[in-house]
């Protein structure tokens, strides 16, 4: 890893990586529901190390969002946010505090062993619904998340079961995880520049990222009004098991 960043460090074909990245991530990540920014994770990873990727990834979907909130505002569902944003914040605290010292191999293997199991819950796709799912259950679904986001950089996939097993799809989705990360990514952010986590060239880095996720926005929303729920929701399961995949490759390599 140290020789990969040695090579591409002072390069500016990392700033062409990060922007085309994010914005194919972001592409995928609308027509999803979410999970292209784990795509982005052994790419963030060989290019600037482990430890620098969860700041980066945040920041370029803390730049990326306003695009796609603006996008997507009038289909927020206000009501999963009342319940999620404080736990998350919460939980975003917590693990921001404990940053520097918790392992991150073992968190990537339980989100990808969940994130595959899902292909089994929907069983590939064929089913709405695999457990019941009320709103209040959002609440300790977003300190998991906002702790779990911290210390990782992308866990949005790990939420699309829920949100699809209380009956939400498609825009609403897009628009309610969009809003809720926002709020969230806002404490994200502050709180790695205040523990020293965020910084320098790691600020140029998200940016860029975050410049390529406002571009793959508009590009996913265009497609996404030409896809049904069905097909929607195959897509949604097949980008969380491939996410899956890549956090388990990449915490054995």
């Amino acid at each position: 890893m140290a020789a990969g960043m040695g090579i591409l460090s002072g390069d500016y074909s990392v700033y062409g990586i990060l922007f085309a990245a994010g914005a194919v991530s972001y592409m995928i990540s609308t027509l999803s529901g979410g999970g292209g920014s784990l795509l982005l994770v052994p790419i963030l990873n060989f290019l600037i190390g482990g430890r620098a990727t969860a700041p980066v990834v945040n920041l370029g979907n803390l730049i990326g969002e306003p695009v796609r909130l603006i996008m997507f505002w009038k289909h927020i569902n206000w009501k999963i946010s009342k319940y999620y944003v404080i736990p998350a914040v919460c939980g975003t605290l917590l693990s921001a505090w404990l940053f520097s010292t918790v392992r991150l191999e073992w968190l990537r293997l339980i989100v990808g062993l969940f994130l595959i199991s899902t292909v089994f819950q929907y069983r590939f796709g064929k089913i709405k619904r695999s457990f019941p799912m009320t709103s209040k259950w959002f609440g300790p679904l977003g300190f998991v998340i906002g702790f779990f986001s911290t210390l990782i950089g992308a866990v949005g996939p790990v939420l699309n079961p829920f949100y699809l097993n209380y009956g939400i799809e498609k825009e609403p989705m897009i628009a309610t995880k969009t809003a809720n990360s926002f709020m969230v990514g806002l404490v994200q952010i502050s709180s790695y520049t205040a523990l020293g986590n965020l910084h320098g060239k790691l600020w140029v880095y998200g940016f860029v990222l975050g410049a390529g996720a406002s571009v793959g926005n508009w590009v996913g929303k265009a497609y996404l009004k030409k896809i049904n729920g069905t097909f929607f929701r195959k897509l949604v399961i097949a980008v969380m098991v491939i996410s899956g995949i890549i956090l388990i490759i990449d915490t054995f390599s």
